[in-house]
Order: structure tokens, then C-alpha cells, then sequence
């Protein structure tokens, strides 16, 4: 593999592995842990922004009202994933998070066709509706509509919507997401330590130091995939993406015993096949233009 697409998979495996990095913090309150990766993550790209040079970026972005803006937005719904998906892991729902990911293409194409207006090929409509057609059979049958996999994945789709406007790099952009986040999480953090539900007194000093490690986990993903993706074939990249709820299914289902229970099965079984449609589409799409391509060169 050349060096962008095996910069995506790091991303996507990391992104899939930090189901049991979450959970070595599980002591602790999730909506802490989410305020601390926040502060940390803010701190961390922060340091990176000074060490290159790059802060005139952020002095710019801060500058324009439009782009602050987006960024809030980008900032806030980023914020519902980490804590819906920190919550699902430290709760025992790694399989939901795994769900989450497994939709977030059908989810962001139902956003792209609503919002973008942008149109869909048969075999898109048909993963949609066979992935809509899942949720419906599960709620039917049992009574159950997969909330948390839907805010997790919603969110996500809609962080991804919103930064498609966005014109800042990947570290300036983590930067004023979390520099907007940022007095809330302080507060919930202080508060939290005065009423003893914090770190102090019940974590040692390697637990502060896993807290402080939130910053690096959550930003070295996103650097690699800023790398990579400039690289890679956004169809490729795609692909790739399934390695991640792929390793978070196998995290949450072997290592962690998760039940996979007959609503499981039949939501999975659903946008698993969905998913075969989407990815069957893309690679159409794909191959039709390069034959255009190809076409035009001679």
C-alpha cells in the first residue's frame, strides 16, 4: 500500500481500538472524561500549532465571523459524538458504537441528498431503504430503536456536513473546536473536583497521566488522516472506514463479552447488506469515471 491510504487505515485503526483505551478510564464520570479530553486535546494541538509556525491560521480563522461560526458548530456536535460514544463504551454498549459507524455512510448520503441536494444512484436508494427497513423491523419487533447508535452516527454525519464547509486545515480546525468547548469543559472539570467525582483522590498519578494521554489519542488520529486522505482515493478511503467499527465490533463482542442479541443481529444484518449495495455503488461510480477518463486522454 502507498504511504496516504496506510495513513487513513492508522486512523481508522486507532479510531477502532479506543474502545479499550476508554475503558481503562471507566472509573470515572463520562461526561469528566469527555470534559478532559476536550481541555487536553486543546492543549495538545495547541502545542503543535506553536511548534510549526501555524498560529497565524488560527488568528485568521478567529477573524472571520462566518467560518467561527461553522467551527462552533463543527465544535458542538463533535462534542455530543465524543460524549455519546464515551458514555456507550464506559456503559457497555461497544457493539451501538460499532452500529454508529456501520451507518454513518447511509446517514451521511440521507444528509447529502436532503441538504446537499445531491443526488443518489438506484443502489444508494436501495442500501437506504434496506438500512432504514432494519431500523423499522427492529423497533417493530421489539420495541427498541437504536438511539444511541443514531447519536452517535447522526452526529457525526452532521460534523461532517458542517465541515464540508469549512476551509481551515484538520489541527487549526481541532484547535477552535475544542477552544470553543473549552470554558464549559474547564467548569465541568472544577466543579466535578470540588464535589470529590473527579480524578483528584480517585485516580493515581498514572491515571492522570492516561487523562492527559486523551489529548494525543484523539489528535494523532485526525493528523494521520489529514495526511493521508490528500493521497488516497476517496473510494479507497471509504472502504478503509469499515475498518473501524469493524475492530470496534470485535473489541465490544470478544474482549468485552457484549451480548449479540437478535436485535443486534437483525439491525446488523441489515446495514451490513445495505452497506453492500453503498460500497457496490461507489466502486461503480468509481470505475465509470476512470473509463471517462480514459476516454478523454484519447
Amino acid at each position: 500500500m502507498k504511504k496516504g491510504p496506510l495513513c487513513v487505515l492508522a486512523c481508522y485503526v486507532i479510531w477502532g481500538l479506543l474502545p479499550g483505551y476508554w475503558k481503562l478510564m471507566s472509573s470515572l464520570d463520562s461526561f469528566y472524561i469527555l470534559a478532559t479530553r476536550i481541555l487536553w486535546s486543546l492543549i495538545f494541538v495547541g502545542l503543535i500549532l506553536l511548534a510549526s509556525g501555524q498560529m497565524d491560521r488560527v488568528r485568521a480563522a478567529l477573524r472571520d465571523r462566518g467560518e467561527l461560526l461553522r467551527l462552533s458548530l463543527a465544535g458542538v456536535l463533535i462534542c455530543v459524538n465524543w460524549g455519546a460514544f464515551i458514555w456507550a463504551v464506559n456503559s457497555g454498549h461497544i457493539l451501538d458504537s460499532s452500529l454508529a459507524y456501520y451507518m454513518n455512510p447511509i446517514l451521511t448520503i440521507l444528509i447529502g441528498t436532503f441538504v446537499f441536494h445531491e443526488k443518489l444512484t438506484r443502489l444508494q436508494w436501495v442500501a437506504v431503504g434496506i438500512t432504514l427497513a432494519g431500523i423499522v423491523a427492529a423497533v417493530a419487533r421489539f420495541g427498541q430503536i437504536p438511539w444511541l447508535a443514531l447519536v452517535i452516527g447522526g452526529a457525526f454525519a452532521l460534523y461532517g456536513a458542517v465541515k464540508k464547509g469549512c476551509r481551515v486545515d484538520a489541527g487549526t480546525s481541532l484547535f477552535l473546536e475544542t477552544l470553543v468547548l473549552a470554558p464549559a469543559a474547564l467548569a465541568f472539570v472544577l466543579w466535578s473536583e470540588w464535589n470529590g467525582t473527579g480524578a483528584v483522590g480517585n485516580m493515581g498519578p498514572g491515571g492522570f497521566a492516561l487523562l492527559a494521554s486523551t489529548g494525543i489519542a484523539t489528535s494523532v488520529p485526525l493528523l494521520f488522516y489529514a495526511k493521508g486522505i490528500v493521497l488516497t482515493p476517496y473510494t479507497t478511503a471509504g472502504i478503509l472506514m469499515y475498518a473501524n467499527p469493524t475492530l470496534q465490533f470485535i473489541v465490544g463482542a470478544l474482549f468485552f463479552h457484549e451480548r449479540f442479541t437478535t436485535t443486534y443481529a437483525i439491525l446488523f444484518g441489515f446495514v451490513w447488506t445495505g452497506l453492500i449495495f453503498y460500497v457496490a455503488s461507489d466502486l461503480l461510480a468509481h470505475r465509470a469515471q476512470r473509463k471517462n477518463q480514459q476516454l478523454e486522454e484519447q
